[in-house]
């Protein structure tokens, strides 16, 4: 009788340590960072974690991970829909070295939200150090961006490189993105899915291009500033046989621009490359306001109503496609 009772007492305690370690294994919700937090921790509201990384794999899918305080909290590769937010008023930021902030690679029918964040690369000078990509965006349904400042980063501010025949949707919102040795922001799609991209009340200064539509792109940009690139402002550049890029950019700000204030096509593409400008200042950029090369046909800078285009090393648009009312 002993021994029967022994037995059932060791089948019990086993029976609850494997019950705690499944609960201590699984994934909440909502889950937490603090400057000072610990990544031992289960990323609790009261038992934070120290890191992003630490925070992802205690966080379920669709789940969200919060800043209690200001912190570094490292980078980051995220594998399945998500939202980080930095919380309001604060710094919380992602400093990094010769390596990609956040890199996005999710499942094809995931959304990846980043708010309310500091992406900086650690750069010495425009010439030494600092990290790659702020934002890498390798697979996914879905990508918003939204009340970041991105900085000093040796390749692209935010750059989408998807490979996938699902469509998606990126969004960048009361965002900046400077000082950024490639594209303020990059977009393509390898395969057959078209990326969707809207930028909105956005600034992209002090970069290569400001903002690079390329093959399987459109990018739609309202209210925003490309400003004081090194090359062109906006850049429509399908570089793929029987792919198309097309920009559209509206009410926005487009000077000082080291290149093109606007230019479709690179000369040499294969593809279609079209850049709509509506209402758009494009001011003392050192090239032309707005430029249209290519080697194909179909390629163009289709002006519609109320642009100024004045004071650029080339005024007016005199290859540009009058498509609208009072062009």
């Amino acid at each position: 009788m002993n021994k029967f009772r022994f037995a059932i007492k060791i089948v019990a305690i086993v029976a609850f340590m494997f019950a705690f370690g499944s609960l201590a294994q699984a994934q909440a919700t909502r889950t937490w960072v603090s400057g000072v937090g610990d990544d031992a921790n289960p990323c609790s509201r009261t038992a934070p974690c120290k890191t992003f990384a630490g925070a992802i794999s205690k966080t379920a899918a669709g789940g969200e991970i919060d800043a209690l305080d200001p912190g570094g909290f490292g980078a980051v590769t995220i594998t399945k829909a998500m939202t980080i937010d930095g919380g309001g008023g604060q710094v919380a930021s992602v400093l990094v070295a010769g390596t990609n902030g956040i890199v996005i690679q999710a499942g094809v029918g995931d959304f990846v939200t980043l708010t309310n964040l500091r992406l900086q690369g650690a750069r010495q000078n425009p010439q030494v150090g600092g990290g790659l990509n702020a934002i890498q965006f390798n697979q996914g349904a879905g990508l918003n961006v939204i009340n970041c400042y991105i900085w000093n980063f040796t390749q692209a501010g935010i750059n989408v490189t998807l490979n996938q025949s699902q469509s998606a949707t990126v969004l960048v919102q009361n965002s900046t993105v400077k000082n950024c040795s490639g594209d303020g922001i990059s977009v393509t799609n390898a395969n057959t899915g078209i990326v969707k991209t809207t930028l909105d009340h956005s600034t992209f200064v002090d970069n290569s291009n400001g903002v690079h539509a390329k093959a399987g792109s459109r990018v739609d940009a309202r209210n925003c500033v490309f400003s004081m690139n090194s090359s062109n402002g906006v850049f429509a550049d399908a570089v793929g046989g029987g792919t198309i890029a097309v920009a559209r950019v509206w009410a926005s700000q487009i000077s000082f621009n080291g290149g093109n204030g606007v230019q479709a096509g690179n000369g040499g593409d294969a593809g279609i490359s079209v850049v709509e400008i509506a209402q758009d200042q494009i001011n003392n950029n050192t090239g032309n306001g707005a430029l249209v090369s290519s080697g194909a046909g179909g390629t163009a800078v289709n002006t519609f109503t109320n642009n100024s285009i004045l004071g650029n090393g080339t005024d007016g648009c005199p290859s540009c496609t009058a498509s609208g009312p009072g062009s």
